[in-house]
């Protein structure tokens, strides 16, 4: 396997001393390339990073060659859709400053000493957001994700991170895997790819939907006989309060902007049913305990009324599924203020592949209750952010963007462009002090971060645009930084 970053990247600036030309991170790329044990990439990985961490400078931290160093970028002959009203805001040009948005400039206005882009009447609007995301583990399958070296598993999820950056979503909340690795790597402009709200590892009770093990590896040893997963730091197993307290104030010293548990079944895990309770009452209040301590807050994987009900009444935030809530816990989400992170699952194309006929008839379970969640929701008025949980999915994280196109089954387009912005990005609010990203996202505004797509066409005219990211988004900027431009060549 070559670790490429695509041909966008070829003209990033850079000179004498890149840790890019360095023979330790030329050997790398020779030794994965050739395929060689274990031992040799780790050793490989181990040497680059070594050579990297030499300087904060290596290629990717560099502006492209279209966009000055130090100079203020102008887009100017731009319709914008902010990320909250309905309709386009017109005779503003959009100024940013460093990685931030300094101002919305009257058309008429001069500034002086900036990168003028002009773009055509074209529209701008902020970079999308998904809120359920896997950042180690969408790309790769769940027996590789399960077995593989660890080392394997994060070069795979850093090839991703640029796809991702590339399909126009600037921003994840990553909800279950080990990304602080990944995620420092690329704010730090090692590596392109999104920034990153890390729950870590997803706490799980034994037998729970993030106790991925085998039957033969029942029963425990002992206290230290951790599973693969677990060393992975891909879940954390977690069995009465002391032992959830313990898990979750480890996941917030890796840096965890926010808590996720598993308060239900899935469709991912074996064994267990997707109806199932999982952790009792003192448990998760346990988790939000320990979370709210630290100034952040627990979201839940669950599907049931009676799994979401114990969730909230134990002081969960954030509803992740959720697609068997009945009509009343829908309501009671809406009184409570809940968040109802939710997900397109449609059984359809798009659907993460399951070969187990009961893991299928589940998803076509789901499925009903997807389309009778996105009424209820649109009914009460929930808080709903959107998220795809593309997981163990190689093939479908393409579709990305083709799965927020889906919800105008449901919604106007401007409500959905709101969804996978605005929303998402007061979704995100909630870490508070641990939210590792100091501004505003998902807006267009004065003092947002410069997350940007430049789109050819109007998205609130046709929502299919976002489906076909590499034809329609003509220029992608994050943290004030072009990474993508076909408007100039």
């Amino acid at each position: 396997m070559r670790l490429r970053f695509g041909k966008r990247y070829e003209g990033l600036a850079h000179g004498f001393g890149c840790a890019c030309h360095t023979p330790a991170v030329l050997e790398l790329n020779r030794r994965i390339s050739a395929g060689l044990d274990r031992r040799s990439v780790l050793k490989g990985i181990a040497a680059s990073f070594a050579a990297v961490s030499l300087g904060q400078n290596g290629a990717f931290a560099q502006t492209a060659g279209n966009q000055t160093a130090g100079k203020p970028l102008l887009f100017s002959n731009v319709r914008i859709f902010d990320g909250r009203l309905g309709s386009l805001v017109e005779g503003s040009g959009v100024l940013v400053a460093g990685d931030k948005i300094e101002a919305l400039v009257p058309a008429s206005q001069t500034v002086t000493d900036a990168d003028v882009i002009d773009c055509g009447g074209r529209v701008l609007m902020p970079g999308l957001i998904d809120s359920h995301w896997h950042a180690m583990l969408a790309a790769i399958p769940e027996l590789v994700a399960m077995t593989a070296d660890i080392p394997y598993v994060h070069l795979v999820a850093a090839q991703q991170a640029e796809a991702t950056l590339l399909r126009g979503f600037t921003t994840v909340r990553d909800v279950g895997g080990p990304t602080f690795p990944l995620k420092r790597a690329i704010d730090e402009g090692r590596f392109p790819g999104p920034r990153i709200f890390p729950a870590g590892a997803m706490i799980s009770q034994t037998s729970g939907h993030g106790d991925f093990r085998f039957r033969y590896e029942v029963p425990r040893g002992s206290g230290n006989d951790i599973t693969h997963a677990e060393v992975a730091g891909i879940s954390a197993i977690a069995d009465g309060v002391p032992e959830v307290l313990r898990r979750v104030r480890e996941q917030l010293m890796l840096g965890a902007s926010q808590v996720k548990i598993m308060v239900g079944g899935g469709v991912s895990s074996a064994y267990d049913p997707l109806d199932s309770m999982q952790f009792l009452p003192e448990e998760i209040r346990a988790a939000v305990d320990a979370a709210s301590d630290w100034g952040t807050y627990v979201c839940a994987h669950v599907y049931t009324s009676e799994g979401i009900n114990r969730a909230i009444d134990n002081g969960v935030k954030c509803i992740e599924h959720g697609q068997l809530a009945d009509e009343d816990t829908v309501r009671k989400m809406a009184d409570t203020g809940t968040w109802w992170s939710i997900q397109p699952f449609l059984a359809d194309e798009d659907s993460n592949p399951k070969a187990d006929p009961v893991q299928r008839q589940q998803q076509e379970e789901i499925a009903v209750g997807t389309v009778r969640s996105f009424e209820l929701g649109q009914k009460y008025n929930v808080r709903m952010a959107w998220g795809t949980d593309i997981l163990f999915n190689p093939r479908g994280t393409s579709g990305q963007g083709r799965q927020l196109a889906k919800l105008s089954r449901w919604f106007e387009n401007a409500e959905i462009l709101r969804m996978a912005t605005s929303n998402s990005g007061d979704l995100l609010a909630l870490s508070g002090a641990r939210s590792p990203y100091r501004g505003k996202l998902g807006v267009i505004e004065q003092g947002a971060f410069a997350d940007m797509l430049v789109v050819e066409g109007n998205p609130l005219e046709d929502i299919d645009l976002v489906a076909d990211p590499d034809t329609n988004f003509r220029i992608i900027v994050k943290d004030g930084r072009i990474h993508k431009d076909t408007l100039r060549g």
